[in-house]
């Protein structure tokens, strides 16, 4: 059995409606924001295509079945405090966006939207206020949104209203997570990829029906109700992300990670390891150690060629408004001290912002160019 696929402009009013016909089985499955006419039959089962660049930048379709939408939208009501109340802050062509809608969809709410145009804290505010108070109050984010709304007085209590705050899409460093705990926001961090119907792991503890384990190599493999179907009109990708382990179908993520008493640690992509020396730098746990210091707002952790060791550890630092950043001494000192020399940046790169691509992720390969251009122009 098969349905069609239909694309649709990513507008949440256009999208409540279409959702909830393919998640019952009432209507076609849909492609939200998808780059030009959509046309192609699907699973019977399946009710979302999701256009992806991926962790190489190669565009890709997963496709997300009603059931694992619905298992996913139940297990995240389960682990916070119930259906509720929804704020959309999030574009919907991306997964962590459109399970907004989904969820509204299984709580028989609409989400309140963002007002178009970039992201403010006063538009924020003036949303959260029309959010209805019937019911608990949830809204998800990524760290660039958090870290704006948390430099924002009104904004900062507007986020104190909520039930929870889902927070993905991107490493959070520790800071920023203590910062928000302390002004009193239910902060719950997500981890998750389109292939997973989203964040399937919050505060480190799979939802329910969620397995995770660690394979020989590092990587994380997830399994469970929430795994996409696969991809659209691509087998080859299918194989290699979906395996089967001990008879049970897993994702095979590009993620590294530890597992320890029922608690998953991310360790970054295994993809952004520095190798530089002969040692393998994981970005994740340098640039933790970094965003602790004051002066810095966000930091991302590179590596760029180097006639020496092969790969230099760069620091990509956004400087804390009004604070002196700290320099590259300071920096290798504070790196050596946790968690060892080779681990400690080479050079330190001062920027106004850090490249994000998608719903807020920090884009990686764009900010190590901008390192080696800041570089170069150093030595010239």
């Amino acid at each position: 059995m098969s349905r069609p696929l239909r694309d649709l402009p990513a507008r949440p009013d256009l999208l409540l409606a279409a959702l909830s016909a393919a998640l019952s089985g009432r209507g076609p499955a849909v492609a939200p924001g998808a780059h030009g006419p959509v046309s192609a039959q699907v699973g019977d089962d399946v009710a979302v295509a999701v256009r992806t660049s991926g962790s190489t930048g190669e565009p890709r379709t997963v496709l997300l079945s009603a059931s694992a939408l619905v298992a996913s939208g139940r297990a995240t009501h389960a682990r916070l405090a119930g259906p509720g109340r929804w704020l959309l802050a999030l574009p919907t062509e991306h997964v962590a966006g459109l399970q907004v809608l989904v969820r509204s969809v299984l709580a028989g709410t609409s989400p309140v939207t963002l007002p178009t145009g970039p992201f403010r804290a006063a538009g924020f505010v003036a949303a959260s206020a029309s959010l209805p108070a019937d019911g608990p109050r949830y809204t998800s984010l990524v760290p660039t949104q958090l870290v704006r709304l948390l430099a924002d007085e009104a904004a900062t209590a507007a986020l104190g209203g909520f039930d929870a705050v889902l927070l993905g899409g991107a490493a959070a460093p520790p800071d920023l997570l203590a910062r928000a705990h302390s002004a009193g926001v239910a902060v719950v961090t997500t981890y998750g990829m389109s292939e997973t119907c989203g964040g399937c792991v919050y505060d480190g503890t799979p939802l329910d029906g969620v397995t995770v384990r660690i394979d020989d190599d590092g990587r994380i493999l997830l399994a469970g109700p929430v795994l996409a179907d696969g991809y659209l009109d691509r087998p080859d990708l299918d194989s290699q992300a979906f395996v089967q382990v001990d008879g049970v179908r897993h994702l095979r993520t590009t993620d590294l990670g530890a597992w320890s008493a029922g608690t998953l640690t991310v360790l970054g992509r295994a993809d952004d390891v520095v190798v530089t020396g002969g040692a393998k730098v994981p970005p994740g746990p340098v640039e933790a150690v970094l965003a602790g210091l004051p002066g810095i707002d966000e930091v991302c952790v590179v590596g760029v060629p180097d006639p020496e060791w092969g790969q230099a550890v760069v620091a990509v630092v956004v400087p804390a408004a009004g604070v002196r950043p700290p320099s590259l001494g300071e920096v290798r000192a504070a790196v050596t001290d946790r968690i060892g020399p080779m681990h400690a940046p080479r050079h330190l790169v001062v920027a106004d912002s850090l490249p994000v691509r998608g719903p807020g992720k920090i884009d990686r390969r764009a900010a190590a160019q901008l390192a080696v251009h800041q570089l170069e122009r150093n030595l010239t």
